[in-house]
């Protein structure tokens, strides 16, 4: 169904895009996704996202916010609504170099990010992707490069500036609404609009970079392994593992980043990762930190990558759920499986601290499928994962839901989250209203948990 803008705010004139505008086909869609909005507004401002709230009120028009359309869910779309787009907003400003204290736009990406700082000695521990948008990630958690050196994004995040669905302009810090700084970091998309942030950086330029690629025993001994050495492992390691399929043998892909420059440090750090398994190559350099989120990662998001994917997080990873990682990447319709160490300094913060709650978990593992594989056959693979779970990331969810809410936000941070979201949000505006009900939907991918 179509549906036609009506009047326009004269303040949102020239950045309202609509599907004869010329620019609309580039700003329709997201990463996964390919929507068609009534109207696409260019926000500049916090003033310009106030108006563009209000313009969605008025009208009754669905509303989806966007800071890099990035984001697996494809939520940052829709049909027949607005879309608020902040990629106009994307200013990258040293406050305090002594005190490592930056101000990040939410529309910037991360590749702008680390751009910016370098010359500074700085950097801000985000995702793995240059192109994803400050916004999506930093209210959500932030499981990046350095998370076992920095920690999640979320963690360093000391002010945000926010507009609420109401219109109103305000500042989130630990003395001014410190309800609303804890939603805002880690279940921020309910409450509000982020426009800005206050996050603390840490002293980096270069870093230890190497790839390895292990073969994977059927019995998933390897991975076990890997899990072994990164519990013993520096906080200075940060690894990603991705299982690819090669037939019945799946292999280790492993992508290692030291946070140090010193050749000593780094390889100290990487040896033990040797010892997981028959290792058939392996590289490893001193690169600068902007490498890893590249400004050649930049592009257009058209919908270009469809996908279908769900996380979870382990404990440990123990012989059963080894063998079931590999049965995952292996079977007759095998998941891309996805595995990223945490620890370190990701579980120095207080679980009550944020809204992400989950500080004793060991590994993040990401699971996705591609057309012509859709929803049921990810959820037949994930159904030998979903049982040695422990809670879930929400920004690796293509399909949200009430299930997904109880996973990332457990117990008494549930609980809490929706009051704020209630609080903020009280005609929900910016997200369904999450049920209290336990019970997972039928056909939900984490149903067996």
């Amino acid at each position: 169904m179509t549906t036609t803008l009506g009047t326009s705010p004269t303040d949102l004139a020239g950045k309202i895009i609509t599907p004869d505008d010329r620019r609309y086909p580039l700003l329709r869609s997201t990463y996964t996704t390919t929507g068609r909005p009534a109207a696409v507004v260019l926000a500049e401002s916090a003033a310009d996202v106030a108006s563009a709230l209000r313009l969605a009120r008025e009208q009754q028009l669905p509303l989806a916010v966007r800071s890099g359309g990035h984001g697996l869910s494809g939520s940052a779309t829709n049909n027949g609504g607005l879309v608020i787009d902040l990629s106009e907003m994307r200013r990258v400003d040293v406050l305090d170099r002594d005190a490592r204290l930056v101000r990040v736009e939410a529309g910037a990406r991360w590749a702008q990010v680390a751009q910016a700082l370098a010359p500074h000695g700085l950097a801000i521990s985000s995702g793995d992707h240059g192109n994803v948008g400050v916004g999506g990630l930093a209210t959500a958690g932030g499981i990046g490069w350095l998370v076992r050196h920095y920690g999640l994004t979320v963690d360093h995040v000391r002010a945000v500036e926010v507009v609420l669905p109401d219109g109103t302009q305000v500042r989130a810090d630990p003395v001014n609404d410190p309800d609303l700084l804890w939603v805002m970091r880690g279940a921020g998309a309910g409450a509000g609009i982020a426009v800005a942030f206050e996050i603390e950086a840490t002293e980096l330029r270069d870093v230890g970079f190497a790839q390895l690629v292990a073969r994977v025993d059927p019995a998933g001994e390897t991975l076990q392994g890997w899990s072994d050495v990164m519990a013993q492992a520096p906080r200075e390691l940060s690894t990603k593992v991705i299982l690819a399929s090669h037939g019945t043998t799946p292999l280790a892909v492993i992508t290692a980043v030291v946070a140090s420059d010193n050749p000593a440090t780094i390889q100290q750090a990487l040896q033990p990762l040797l010892g997981i398994g028959e290792v058939t190559v392996q590289q490893a350099h001193i690169v600068p930190y902007t490498d890893l989120v590249s400004t050649a990662h930049l592009h257009r998001n058209t919908g270009q990558m469809p996908s279908t994917t769900t996380n979870g997080l382990l404990t440990d990873i123990t012989p059963d759920a080894a063998r079931a990682l590999v049965t995952a990447a292996t079977g007759p319709d095998p998941a891309l499986i996805q595995l990223r160490s945490l620890g370190g300094a990701a579980g120095d913060p207080d679980p009550a601290a944020t809204a992400f709650t989950h500080r004793h978990q060991e590994t993040l593992v990401i699971a996705s499928m591609f057309p012509p594989h859709d929803r049921p056959a990810l959820s037949a693979v994930w159904d030998t994962l979903a049982p040695h779970t422990d809670g879930a990331y929400v920004n690796f969810e293509s399909a949200p839901d009430d299930t997904t809410f109880t996973r990332a936000y457990p117990g008494p941070t549930g609980t809490r989250v929706r009051e704020l979201w209630k609080r903020y949000d009280p005609d929900s505006i910016l997200h369904r209203p999450p049920s209290t009900s336990e019970t997972p939907p039928s056909g939900s991918p984490s149903s067996s948990r």
